[in-house]
């Protein structure tokens, strides 16, 4: 069990004026669709609104950085680098967004650390604000592409079991990638298969 800590409006509002300076307009406006998606499944499945919101408005505080940079900049920080984060460079804002958000943004709770961490692969046994965020990421509202996105918004919203929209979205995820295997994260197919088992699909 992670120790909780409080966060109140005022440090919550000085995130959000912080990313609208330190990131892209698109990517702004992206954040905050997700800290909003993040905040309305948090009360939906009993989370905390207040981690959700972080969460969500941090998740891409990393995303301004190239890839070459982030590399260094894991390597400079000592944070772990595996052969395929070295050539996918872009998954290591997840890993060094949660790196600033502890260090930079003042963010002490494990939980909104580790929701940053695995919001873009995913991984098996995942608390439920990981999963809110990972989900938030994949349906804010600015997104559209995703074949079967409408599918996936109404039933994590009008469903009951979170697992089984984690399931939908790996699973899209890993089909859209079939075509390009060796840019399948293997933490991601790790993941599907777990909540494949969980869910009994």
């Amino acid at each position: 069990m992670c120790k909780e800590y409080f966060y109140d409006d005022k440090f919550i509002y000085t995130l959000y004026k912080k990313m609208e300076k330190k990131l892209k307009h698109h990517r702004y406006i992206h954040s905050i669709g997700v800290a909003g998606i993040s905040s309305a499944l948090a009360m939906k499945y009993g989370e905390d609104v207040y981690k959700a919101q972080i969460a969500g408005i941090l998740h891409d505080c990393a995303k301004s950085f190239p890839d070459s940079q982030l590399i260094k900049l894991c390597r400079k920080n000592n944070i772990e680098i595996s052969d395929f984060e070295e050539k996918h460079g872009f998954l290591l804002h997840a890993k060094y967004g949660a790196y600033l958000a502890e260090t930079k943004y003042g963010i002490k709770d494990e939980d909104i650390i580790n929701s940053i961490r695995w919001h873009t692969t995913g991984r098996k046994n995942m608390s439920l604000l990981e999963k809110i965020l990972f989900i938030s990421d994949y349906i804010e509202p600015t997104r559209f592409k995703a074949v079967n996105l409408n599918k996936i918004r109404e039933k994590v919203f009008n469903g009951n079991d979170i697992d089984e929209v984690l399931l939908m979205i790996m699973g899209d995820t890993i089909d859209y990638l079939s075509k390009y295997p060796e840019d399948i994260d293997e933490t991601t197919k790790t993941a599907f298969e777990y909540y494949k088992k969980k869910v009994g699909s």
